[in-house]
C-alpha cells in the first residue's frame, strides 16, 4: 500500500510542473484569445467594448482576410506535397541505394535545418534579386532572358517563390526522419519481394511506403502546422505581405491587425479562426490518411 502511494506521489510530482507550465503558457493564453476576440479593443488602452461576434462577421466580409486564407491554404497544399514527395524519395534513395558519399549528402540536405529563418530568407532574397540574383543570372547564361522575373515583386509568382524557400528549408529534416524509419525495415522483406519478381519501384510501393506510413501520417500533421507558423516568418522577412497583399498569410495578417492597425480584438478573432482551421485540418488529414498498422 505504501509503495502504491509512493508511486502515485512520484507520478504526481513529475506531472505537476508540466501541467502548471502548460496551463500558464498554453491553456490560459488560448482561452484569452477566444475571450478577447469578443471585444473591440486597440490593445493599449483600458477602453474595451464587448461586441460579441461582430469581429467574426466583419472577418468573413474582409476580402484581405479571405485572400490571406487562400494564400495560406495554397502554401499548405503546395509546400506539403512537394516537400514530403522529395523527402520520401531522397530518403529511399539514400537508405537503399549504395551511393558513394551517402553521409555527405545527408549532411548537405540537413544543413537548412541548422540555419535560422533569417539566414534562409537572406539567401533566397539574394537568389531572387532581379538584377544580381543567381536565378536571373543563370537565365542570362543560358540565353533565356524571357524567363527572367521580378520573383518577389510579381504578384502572380511571389507566393510560389516563397513556397520554394519553405520547401528547401524543410526537405532535409523530414528526409532524415523517413530514413530513420526506413532503416528499421528488415532487409529480408526486400529480398523476399525481389524473389517474387518485384523491382525497386514495386518494392518501394509494396514494402517501404506501407511500413513507414504511420511515420508519414505523424509528420504530415506536424508539417502542416509548422508550415502555417513558418510562412508567417518568411513573409515578414522576405515580402512583408506584398506585393499588394499577394503573399499575405493567416498569421501575418493577424499580426498586422493586432499590433500595427491597433485592432487587437479583430486580430484575436483571426487567431481563433487560425486555431479552428488548424485543428479541423489536422483532423481531416488524420482521417484521410488512416490505414491499418502493418507490423514486421
Amino acid at each position: 500500500m505504501n509503495k502504491r502511494r509512493a508511486k502515485r506521489r512520484f507520478i504526481i510530482g513529475c506531472l505537476t510542473p508540466a501541467i502548471i507550465l502548460v496551463t500558464i503558457f498554453m491553456i490560459i493564453p488560448t482561452i484569452n484569445v477566444f475571450y478577447m476576440s469578443l471585444f473591440k479593443w486597440g490593445g493599449l488602452s483600458n477602453n474595451k467594448k464587448f461586441i460579441g461576434f461582430e469581429n467574426f462577421q466583419k472577418l468573413f466580409n474582409d476580402t484581405n482576410f479571405l485572400r490571406a486564407m487562400q494564400n495560406t491554404i495554397l502554401l499548405v497544399v503546395v509546400v506539403t506535397i512537394i516537400t514530403l514527395f522529395f523527402a520520401i524519395i531522397f530518403a529511399s534513395i539514400l537508405s537503399r541505394e549504395k551511393i558513394k558519399g551517402q553521409n555527405f549528402f545527408r549532411i548537405v540536405f540537413y544543413i537548412p535545418n541548422i540555419l535560422s529563418v533569417v539566414v534562409i530568407a537572406a539567401i533566397f532574397g539574394a537568389i531572387y534579386n532581379p538584377t544580381t540574383g543567381l536565378l536571373n543570372s543563370l537565365f542570362d547564361m543560358l540565353s533565356l532572358p524571357g524567363l527572367k522575373q521580378m520573383w518577389m515583386g510579381n504578384s502572380n509568382i511571389a507566393l510560389y517563390s516563397l513556397a520554394a524557400a519553405l520547401v528547401w528549408q524543410a526537405i532535409g529534416y523530414y528526409m532524415v526522419m523517413y530514413m530513420a524509419s526506413m532503416s528499421s525495415i528488415p532487409e529480408n522483406l526486400y529480398e523476399a519481394a525481389s524473389l517474387e519478381g518485384a523491382g525497386r519501384m514495386k518494392q518501394f510501393f509494396l514494402v517501404t511506403l506501407p511500413l513507414v506510413w504511420d511515420n508519414i501520417r505523424t509528420t504530415l500533421t506536424f508539417f502542416i502546422i509548422s508550415t502555417i507558423n513558418l510562412s508567417f516568418l518568411f513573409v515578414k522577412i522576405m515580402t512583408g505581405g506584398g506585393p499588394n497583399g499577394a503573399t499575405e498569410v493567416f498569421l501575418s495578417y493577424m499580426y498586422n491587425q493586432a499590433y500595427t492597425n491597433s485592432s487587437y480584438g479583430y486580430g484575436m478573432a483571426i487567431g481563433v479562426i487560425v486555431f479552428i482551421f488548424s485543428f479541423i485540418l489536422s483532423g481531416i488529414v488524420n482521417k484521410v490518411t488512416e490505414r491499418d498498422v502493418l507490423e514486421f
